[in-house]
């Protein structure tokens, strides 16, 4: 059965509403490989692991009896997949989860730990074997630097200073703690987040007074056994500039990053609308708020700019992706949704926009990692399978740590409006990024079209390009996805480069309708 619903609205919309492009137009891509050399944060690409639904418990965690393969209770299936990936950082325990989580209560013997009710995501009874060990253990098995979100809404500036000394002591009584539990040899932690969404599930503060708690409690967050902690506020979401003006003028100097939520998901009140059910509008409307992403990193690093100009504070976009309706049939309030061609859409936008402002952007962690929002991997008993967001991830490893190459273009444009919201947008028919690592160039392309395929020219200039590979994410049908019985329903392609040409110092090519393209260029 197609599972793209399409209505004679949509049809009118896609069609009314485009800019002309003649047939045969060819679109110029041009690589600035002059401009000042800016690395692509490798930290882009992390991920987000929150105790909800079963990200954690069945996505990632088994235990170690468990029937399925396993490695001292991590999924063989699950990890083998991460590693694939390259994951730079992962953001842990929440979320809102992170502020009613007690560290304490996640340490020493599993048959000891207490339980408690995860109030946030359907009344789940946590039973806390997956605690601060196991986090750490798992980054380290994947080889990813740990980001933890400390309790600020009901935890204590103590509670959190004890769960760093815990952490990355070499001696003291927290240190001692943490050996008599096995672990002699400190960890080292990077990233810490002091709260989280602080102006909602995190406590519902004002700026000023969360401003006043966060220099606070910074302030008992201290460096053991020379680790050093890069310490992040609670940011803003969306649209809230003035979140962001009040903490960079009351405590930007004592920060090295803010974050700042934004997700995907209809404007509309009610149902946010199914994953794999939507119009050709609807899918329009979707991609045209994602891009909106631009906008808002704009404006909060214009403000950001205005107290650090040396561009000193990071800013963080730890929560972002799609967010649809949970799939019917399962547990409510577990955020489980399928992963469809649309969603692999947004992730190579908003990347893609990212690497435009490395400059301020210096990490990004899509929600979530596993079973939960838009996730790289879903889950079922021994099952595993793949999403096309995932796959997106996969191309874009190159990226990672690589010199940001400015592309410049004239896209052609469409405006859009979902029928199901008043929002007018304009929105560009392709989007590409390109960075360079090791003598490769990496050109990424997508075209968001449903139905037109775009002629594409991109000048060399001293680029070399005698050997060229090619991989392309795409399918016939925009709601296509993986499940557990057509796993590979949509998977990469090699893209033949019969039909990439160079000639004169000009490389040209189709790219398809619907369609993310990554070339290598050697």
């Amino acid at each position: 059965m197609n599972r793209l619903i399409k209505t004679g609205f949509a049809a009118m919309m896609t069609a009314c509403c485009a800019t002309a492009w003649a047939a045969d137009e060819t679109i110029t891509l041009t690589l600035d490989t002059d401009a000042p050399a800016i690395t692509i944060a490798p930290e882009i690409y992390g991920q987000f692991a929150e105790h909800l639904g079963s990200c954690i418990y069945g996505g990632i965690w088994v235990g170690e009896d468990s029937s399925i393969p396993n490695t001292s209770g991590y999924r063989n299936d699950v990890i083998s997949a991460f590693k694939e990936l390259h994951i730079p950082v992962l953001r842990w325990p929440g979320g809102c989860f992170a502020d009613e989580y007690h560290w304490v209560d996640g340490i020493g013997p599993k048959e000891n730990r207490p339980r408690m009710v995860n109030n946030n995501w359907g009344g789940t009874v946590e039973d806390n074997s997956f605690g601060t060990h196991e986090f750490f253990n798992l980054c380290e098995l994947i080889g990813t630097e740990p980001y933890l979100s400390g309790n600020v809404g009901s935890g204590s500036v103590e509670e959190l200073a004890k769960w760093v000394e815990y952490i990355t002591a070499a001696d003291g009584p927290m240190a001692k703690l943490r050996k008599e539990n096995g672990r002699e040899k400190p960890w080292k932690l990077k990233y810490l987040g002091v709260g989280n969404e602080s102006w909602g599930c995190g406590g519902n503060f004002t700026p000023e007074f969360y401003a006043d708690v966060y220099r606070r409690y910074q302030t008992y967050c201290r460096n053991f056994n020379g680790n050093h902690l890069y310490k992040i506020a609670s940011g803003a979401s969306d649209y809230d500039y003035k979140w962001t003006d009040v903490l960079m003028k009351n405590a930007g100097n004592l920060m090295d990053g803010i974050s700042l939520h934004y997700y995907t998901t209809p404007g509309w009140t009610g149902s946010k609308g199914s994953a794999t059910k939507f119009t050709d509008d609807d899918y329009y409307w979707t991609l045209g708020k994602c891009l909106e992403i631009e906008d808002v990193i704009k404006k909060h690093a214009d403000i950001m700019d205005k107290y650090d100009p040396k561009k000193r504070v990071g800013l963080l976009v730890d929560e972002w992706g799609t967010w649809w309706d949970q799939e019917p049939g399962s547990i409510p309030g577990h955020l489980y949704q399928q992963n469809t061609m649309r969603d692999a859409m947004v992730a190579a936008l908003s990347l893609n926009v990212f690497h435009k402002y490395t400059d301020r952007v210096k990490m990004a962690n899509i929600a979530q990692i596993a079973n939960v929002l838009q996730s790289m991997v879903l889950t079922k008993d021994d099952k595993m399978v793949l999403t096309p967001t995932y796959y997106v991830f996969k191309m874009y490893v190159p990226h990672q740590g690589a010199r940001m190459i400015p592309v410049t273009a004239q896209f052609p444009e469409m405006k859009v409006r979902s029928e199901r919201s008043d929002t007018l947008r304009t929105l560009p028919m392709l989007s590409a990024t390109a960075s360079e690592k090791d003598g490769v160039v990496t050109v990424s392309m997508t075209n968001i079209s449903l139905d037109k395929a775009y002629k594409i020219e991109i000048p060399l200039g001293d680029i070399k390009a005698k050997n060229i590979t090619g991989e392309i994410l795409t399918s016939d049908n925009i709601a296509a996805y993986n499940d557990f019985d057509h796993p590979n329903d949509v998977k990469i392609k090699p893209f033949d480069t019969k039909n990439v040409k160079v000639k004169k110092g000009v490389l040209s090519l189709t790219l398809p309708a619907k369609s993310i393209v990554t070339l290598s260029l050697r």
